[in-house]
Protein backbone atom coordinates (compact mmCIF):
# COMPACT_ATOMS: atom_id res chain seq x y z
CA UNK A 1 0.00 0.00 0.00
CA UNK A 2 1.49 3.36 -0.92
CA UNK A 3 -0.06 6.65 0.96
CA UNK A 4 0.12 9.39 -0.78
CA UNK A 5 -2.80 11.00 -0.39
CA UNK A 6 -2.10 14.55 1.83
CA UNK A 7 -2.96 18.45 1.81
CA UNK A 8 0.36 19.61 0.82
CA UNK A 9 -0.30 22.99 0.20
CA UNK A 10 1.70 24.60 2.83
CA UNK A 11 -0.68 27.66 2.92
CA UNK A 12 -3.75 25.83 3.28
CA UNK A 13 -1.68 24.69 6.77
CA UNK A 14 -1.17 28.01 7.95
CA UNK A 15 -4.68 29.43 6.82
CA UNK A 16 -6.27 26.05 8.76
CA UNK A 17 -3.78 24.38 11.02
CA UNK A 18 -6.57 22.01 12.38
CA UNK A 19 -7.81 20.97 8.86
CA UNK A 20 -4.19 20.69 7.24
CA UNK A 21 -3.48 17.83 10.93
CA UNK A 22 -6.88 16.26 10.50
CA UNK A 23 -6.19 15.44 6.64
CA UNK A 24 -2.44 14.51 7.35
CA UNK A 25 -2.49 13.20 10.92
CA UNK A 26 -5.61 11.05 11.22
CA UNK A 27 -5.84 10.41 7.54
CA UNK A 28 -3.07 8.79 7.91
CA UNK A 29 -3.79 7.03 11.45
CA UNK A 30 -6.94 6.18 9.33
CA UNK A 31 -5.12 3.88 6.17
CA UNK A 32 -2.57 2.72 8.75
CA UNK A 33 -5.47 0.88 10.93
CA UNK A 34 -6.85 -0.15 7.35
CA UNK A 35 -3.33 -1.41 6.40
CA UNK A 36 -3.42 -3.27 9.73
CA UNK A 37 -6.95 -5.06 10.12
CA UNK A 38 -5.89 -5.88 6.22
CA UNK A 39 -2.75 -7.62 6.71
CA UNK A 40 -1.14 -5.19 4.32
CA UNK A 41 2.25 -6.59 2.96
CA UNK A 42 4.04 -3.42 2.73
CA UNK A 43 2.86 0.39 3.87
CA UNK A 44 4.86 2.82 2.13
CA UNK A 45 4.22 6.85 3.31
CA UNK A 46 5.15 9.87 1.29
CA UNK A 47 6.42 12.12 4.44
CA UNK A 48 8.43 15.40 3.24
CA UNK A 49 11.91 17.14 4.01
CA UNK A 50 10.04 19.76 5.35
CA UNK A 51 9.85 17.92 8.71
CA UNK A 52 13.52 19.35 8.76
CA UNK A 53 12.81 23.54 8.78
CA UNK A 54 16.08 25.47 7.78
CA UNK A 55 19.14 23.79 7.04
CA UNK A 56 21.70 23.74 9.72
CA UNK A 57 24.12 21.94 7.88
CA UNK A 58 24.25 20.77 4.18
CA UNK A 59 23.37 18.72 2.97
CA UNK A 60 20.71 17.76 5.37
CA UNK A 61 20.43 13.80 6.30
CA UNK A 62 18.31 11.71 8.23
CA UNK A 63 19.46 12.65 11.49
CA UNK A 64 19.15 16.75 11.16
CA UNK A 65 17.22 17.87 14.09
CA UNK A 66 13.45 17.68 13.24
CA UNK A 67 11.64 21.47 13.41
CA UNK A 68 9.84 22.45 10.74
CA UNK A 69 8.92 25.69 9.98
CA UNK A 70 4.97 25.20 9.05
CA UNK A 71 2.02 23.08 10.35
CA UNK A 72 2.53 20.92 7.04
CA UNK A 73 5.80 19.88 8.25
CA UNK A 74 4.83 19.36 11.82
CA UNK A 75 1.51 17.25 10.86
CA UNK A 76 4.21 15.62 8.48
CA UNK A 77 6.47 14.30 11.38
CA UNK A 78 3.39 13.34 13.00
CA UNK A 79 2.15 11.01 10.41
CA UNK A 80 5.53 9.73 9.95
CA UNK A 81 6.07 8.85 13.67
CA UNK A 82 3.21 6.76 13.76
CA UNK A 83 4.11 5.25 10.25
CA UNK A 84 7.33 3.96 12.20
CA UNK A 85 5.79 3.42 15.46
CA UNK A 86 3.23 1.03 13.53
CA UNK A 87 5.98 -1.28 12.44
CA UNK A 88 7.82 -1.36 16.07
CA UNK A 89 4.25 -1.86 17.98
CA UNK A 90 2.47 -4.07 15.31
CA UNK A 91 5.13 -5.21 13.36
CA UNK A 92 3.55 -3.50 9.86
CA UNK A 93 6.34 -3.43 7.42
CA UNK A 94 6.36 -0.11 6.80
CA UNK A 95 8.83 3.09 5.04
CA UNK A 96 8.30 6.41 4.98
CA UNK A 97 10.09 8.47 2.91
CA UNK A 98 11.42 12.23 2.94
CA UNK A 99 10.80 14.00 -0.31
CA UNK A 100 12.75 16.75 -1.69
CA UNK A 101 10.73 18.84 -4.45
CA UNK A 102 9.26 16.05 -6.65
CA UNK A 103 8.81 17.19 -10.46
CA UNK A 104 7.55 16.05 -13.57
CA UNK A 105 4.87 15.64 -15.84
CA UNK A 106 1.14 16.15 -14.24
CA UNK A 107 2.70 18.03 -11.47
CA UNK A 108 0.42 20.19 -9.73
CA UNK A 109 0.41 24.00 -10.60
CA UNK A 110 1.14 26.37 -7.25
CA UNK A 111 5.34 25.81 -6.37
CA UNK A 112 7.59 28.07 -8.11
CA UNK A 113 9.18 25.77 -10.89
CA UNK A 114 5.66 25.49 -12.32
CA UNK A 115 5.43 29.17 -12.09
CA UNK A 116 8.00 30.02 -14.08
CA UNK A 117 7.64 27.39 -16.08
CA UNK A 118 4.03 28.65 -16.71
CA UNK A 119 4.92 32.35 -17.48
CA UNK A 120 8.12 32.03 -19.79
CA UNK A 121 6.55 28.98 -22.47
CA UNK A 122 2.74 29.68 -21.64
CA UNK A 123 2.36 33.45 -21.45
CA UNK A 124 6.13 34.65 -23.12
CA UNK A 125 6.64 36.39 -19.86
CA UNK A 126 9.91 36.79 -17.69
CA UNK A 127 10.64 34.56 -14.33
CA UNK A 128 9.31 36.25 -10.94
CA UNK A 129 11.97 35.36 -8.44
CA UNK A 130 11.93 36.38 -4.64
CA UNK A 131 14.74 38.40 -3.17
CA UNK A 132 18.46 37.96 -4.74
CA UNK A 133 17.61 34.48 -5.88
CA UNK A 134 20.05 32.66 -3.81
CA UNK A 135 17.79 30.33 -1.88
CA UNK A 136 18.76 26.98 -2.80
CA UNK A 137 16.37 23.95 -3.52
CA UNK A 138 16.16 20.23 -4.35
CA UNK A 139 14.30 18.76 -7.17
CA UNK A 140 14.04 14.87 -7.81
CA UNK A 141 12.21 13.53 -11.19
CA UNK A 142 8.80 11.65 -10.22
CA UNK A 143 9.86 8.46 -11.80
CA UNK A 144 13.01 8.08 -9.25
CA UNK A 145 11.10 8.79 -6.59
CA UNK A 146 8.70 5.35 -8.57
CA UNK A 147 11.92 3.64 -8.43
CA UNK A 148 12.75 4.12 -4.34
CA UNK A 149 9.25 2.68 -3.42
CA UNK A 150 9.65 -0.07 -6.05
CA UNK A 151 13.11 -0.57 -4.43
CA UNK A 152 11.90 -0.24 -0.70
CA UNK A 153 9.07 -2.72 -1.62
CA UNK A 154 11.12 -5.74 -2.45
CA UNK A 155 14.02 -4.76 0.48
CA UNK A 156 13.12 -6.01 3.81
CA UNK A 157 15.78 -3.80 5.17
CA UNK A 158 13.63 -0.82 4.41
CA UNK A 159 11.30 -1.89 6.99
CA UNK A 160 10.50 0.71 9.95
CA UNK A 161 13.24 2.85 7.70
CA UNK A 162 12.96 6.27 7.03
CA UNK A 163 14.71 7.88 3.63
CA UNK A 164 15.68 11.12 2.20
CA UNK A 165 14.80 10.66 -1.36
CA UNK A 166 16.07 13.63 -3.35
CA UNK A 167 18.33 14.78 -6.34
CA UNK A 168 21.11 15.56 -3.54
CA UNK A 169 22.00 18.80 -5.29
CA UNK A 170 20.83 22.25 -5.10
CA UNK A 171 20.19 24.82 -7.33
CA UNK A 172 19.36 28.37 -6.72
CA UNK A 173 16.26 29.50 -7.65
CA UNK A 174 17.81 32.38 -10.29
CA UNK A 175 19.67 29.57 -11.62
CA UNK A 176 16.59 27.83 -12.12
CA UNK A 177 14.83 30.57 -13.90
CA UNK A 178 18.31 31.72 -16.19
CA UNK A 179 17.80 27.42 -17.56
CA UNK A 180 14.26 27.73 -18.01
CA UNK A 181 14.89 30.74 -20.11
CA UNK A 182 17.70 29.52 -21.98
CA UNK A 183 15.97 26.31 -22.56
CA UNK A 184 12.83 28.49 -23.94
CA UNK A 185 15.23 30.56 -26.19
CA UNK A 186 13.32 33.44 -25.56
CA UNK A 187 14.74 36.93 -25.13
CA UNK A 188 13.05 37.20 -21.13
CA UNK A 189 14.92 39.20 -18.53
CA UNK A 190 14.22 37.81 -15.03
CA UNK A 191 12.98 40.32 -12.69
CA UNK A 192 13.92 40.27 -9.00
CA UNK A 193 11.00 41.30 -6.39
CA UNK A 194 11.41 41.23 -2.99
CA UNK A 195 7.62 41.43 -1.08
CA UNK A 196 7.48 40.67 2.29
CA UNK A 197 6.26 37.14 3.30
CA UNK A 198 2.71 36.58 3.28
CA UNK A 199 1.96 39.52 0.42
CA UNK A 200 1.67 38.99 -3.26
CA UNK A 201 4.32 40.00 -5.80
CA UNK A 202 3.53 43.44 -7.35
CA UNK A 203 4.82 41.73 -10.95
CA UNK A 204 3.01 38.78 -10.26
CA UNK A 205 -0.48 39.63 -7.84
CA UNK A 206 -1.52 36.04 -7.61
CA UNK A 207 1.79 35.20 -6.13
CA UNK A 208 2.39 35.59 -2.36
CA UNK A 209 5.28 34.85 -1.02
CA UNK A 210 5.84 32.43 1.33
CA UNK A 211 5.35 32.75 5.36
CA UNK A 212 8.79 31.46 6.79
CA UNK A 213 10.53 30.77 3.76
CA UNK A 214 13.72 28.62 4.04
CA UNK A 215 17.08 29.28 2.58
CA UNK A 216 18.45 26.06 2.14
CA UNK A 217 17.00 22.91 1.33
CA UNK A 218 19.25 20.07 -0.01
CA UNK A 219 18.65 16.31 0.91
CA UNK A 220 21.18 14.25 1.29
CA UNK A 221 20.21 10.88 -0.04
CA UNK A 222 23.31 8.43 1.29
CA UNK A 223 20.92 6.60 3.08
CA UNK A 224 18.65 5.46 0.63
CA UNK A 225 21.52 4.56 -1.95
CA UNK A 226 23.44 2.74 1.30
CA UNK A 227 20.16 0.37 2.44
CA UNK A 228 18.19 0.33 -1.13
CA UNK A 229 20.59 0.75 -3.57
CA UNK A 230 18.94 4.12 -4.72
CA UNK A 231 20.40 7.01 -6.22
CA UNK A 232 18.74 9.70 -8.64
CA UNK A 233 18.61 8.98 -12.10
CA UNK A 234 17.63 12.08 -13.92
CA UNK A 235 19.31 14.68 -14.78
CA UNK A 236 17.73 18.45 -13.92
CA UNK A 237 17.55 19.49 -17.64
CA UNK A 238 15.86 16.47 -18.48
CA UNK A 239 13.71 16.33 -16.07
CA UNK A 240 12.45 19.55 -16.95
CA UNK A 241 12.51 19.27 -20.52
CA UNK A 242 9.55 16.21 -20.07
CA UNK A 243 7.90 18.20 -17.67
CA UNK A 244 7.79 21.07 -20.38
CA UNK A 245 6.73 18.77 -23.29
CA UNK A 246 3.77 17.65 -21.28
CA UNK A 247 2.20 20.73 -20.41
CA UNK A 248 2.88 22.17 -23.91
CA UNK A 249 0.58 19.34 -24.65
CA UNK A 250 -2.35 19.84 -21.94
CA UNK A 251 -1.77 23.67 -21.34
CA UNK A 252 -4.96 23.59 -19.41
CA UNK A 253 -3.81 21.47 -16.90
CA UNK A 254 -2.85 24.50 -15.11
CA UNK A 255 -4.97 26.80 -16.04
CA UNK A 256 -5.66 27.89 -12.37
CA UNK A 257 -4.76 30.27 -9.63
CA UNK A 258 -1.44 29.02 -7.24
CA UNK A 259 -2.48 26.91 -4.37
CA UNK A 260 0.29 28.62 -2.82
Amino acid sequence: MDHQAAELEVYSGIRDSERDAHINILGTLNVLNVALKNSVEKFLFASSGAVYGEAKYLPIDEGHPLEPHWPYGVSKLSAERYVVQYHKLFGLSTTAFRYGIVYGPREWFGRVLTMFIKRIFLENKPPVVFGDGSQTRDFVYVSDVVKAHMLAIKNPYADGQVFNISGGKGISIKGLAKILVEMSGKELEIIYDNPAEGTASSFQPERIRLTGELRNFVLDYGKAKKIINWSPATDLKDGLTKEIEWILKKPKRWNTKPRV
